[in-house]
């Protein structure tokens, strides 16, 4: 029967610690010791020339010989790694006698404490512990690491919280899939998520019923919430403890107004982040079979709004122009840039719903295409794309 053990952390800084022995065991503990504000003594004739090295950047006590019963005087902790049986063995018996824990390097058997595969992910410690398998301990670790930077993992904080903040996430194009991991970490934390209608929603399936979800989506021409009133229910969940999650679709620095959200955050003193998100002017080309550059054929690429007149847009064959938002103005924006010295021939696509398994791609050319929008009935959201790259992977 596998002995039982008593889980604990050691809080060590400031608090002496003994490391006997130079090789790559002691190397190793090293460091760790450090991280945690540990007063080291090393004791061996030899270090690695990292140790040495580490030894010599933090001004560690190093006894350049053997070990000594009496060495463990005053300590709180000892790991012995020499290599060699018989003196590991009297550091283990001298630290018994002094009820001091001892860490005995290949022997985990004959030890009083053991140091578990460690992992840190901001205020979250992972210790493995597996029966003295080191190896094993490491690799369950390192799963659950990845589990907690993924979001697979219940992270939402239930009795210390750490106060309020706000992460501007972007949702990438509306695939689920397609959200950064760091995106999915931080709605797995959230207290609140405010959300636009073109964010990925089925990540919102996922939450705790007890997180608050403020959709405050805009249709074009339409914003039943001013910015300045998302802005004010940012500031104020954060204001009130809870970790919120700006989730956006796209990025939030591609016209989704994530820099005026920022600003908000940062004058009323609280703290934000901005996760980047694959903008969907790229993305759903690719999800097309559009690239937005392609060698032999388009080295730049344009990306504004249809809102606005277009006239002035680069007419070079190799530049590729892409219009977010402008189904409703289409006619308008391709009269106006054939007027100013497009070709009316040059391909050009529109991709509604990209990312999505309802997308639909309807290709003709800039002179066209309007037309053909409006037989197919073509609504937003939409990406509108211009350029011999929308049929340079034909062939």
């Amino acid at each position: 029967m596998t002995e039982a053990l008593f889980p604990l952390s050691l809080r060590i800084s400031g608090r002496r610690v003994v490391v006997v022995g130079g090789g790559h065991v002691a190397t190793r503990r090293v460091a760790t010791l450090l991280d945690a504000g540990a007063d080291l003594v090393v004791i061996s004739p030899e270090v690695t020339e990292s140790l040495a090295a580490t030894i010599a950047r933090e001004s560690l006590t190093w006894l350049r010989r053997g070990y000594r019963t009496g060495d463990l005087d005053g300590a709180w902790l000892v790991q012995t790694a020499t290599a060699d049986a018989a003196v590991d063995d009297l550091v283990a018996r001298d630290a018994e006698e002094s009820r001091i824990w001892c860490l005995k390097g290949g022997d985990p058997d004959h030890a009083t404490a053991w140091a578990p595969a460690t992992g840190r992910v901001d205020d979250i410690t992972i210790a493995v512990n597996a029966g003295g398998d080191a190896r094993r301990a490491a690799l369950l670790r390192n799963g659950l690491v990845a589990a907690i930077e993924t979001g697979d993992l219940p992270l939402r904080h239930r009795t210390h919280h750490p106060g309020g903040r706000v992460a501007l996430v972007g949702g990438g194009p509306g695939d689920p899939g397609l959200l950064t991991a760091r995106a999915r970490r931080l709605l797995a934390e959230a207290d609140v998520v405010i959300t636009d209608r073109l964010a990925p929603l089925a990540v919102l399936d996922e939450l705790d019923p007890d997180v608050e979800v403020i959709d405050v989506g805009k249709l074009p021409d339409r914003h039943p919430i001013p910015q300045d009133e998302i802005n004010r229910l940012i500031v104020d969940r954060a204001q009130a403890g809870h970790v919120v999650v700006r989730l956006k679709g796209g990025d939030p620095y591609v016209f989704g107004r994530g820099g005026e959200e920022l600003i908000a955050c940062r004058e009323a003193g609280v703290e934000v982040e901005v996760v980047p998100g694959v903008t969907s002017a790229i993305a759903v080309l690719a999800s097309a079979g559009i690239p937005a550059t392609h060698r032999g054929v388009a080295r730049g690429f344009t990306v504004v709004t249809g809102h606005e007149e277009l006239g002035e847009l680069p007419s070079r064959g190799d530049h590729t122009l892409i219009l977010l938002m402008g189904v409703r103005r289409l006619a308008t924006t391709t009269t106006e840039l054939i007027a100013s010295g497009h070709d009316p021939s040059t391909p050009a696509a529109v991709v509604e719903r990209g990312c999505t398994p309802d997308q639909r791609v309807t290709v003709a050319t800039l002179g066209t295409l309007a037309e053909r929008a409006a037989e197919v009935g073509a609504t937003s959201p939409a990406i509108i794309v211009i350029g011999d790259v929308v049929t340079a992977l034909d062939h």
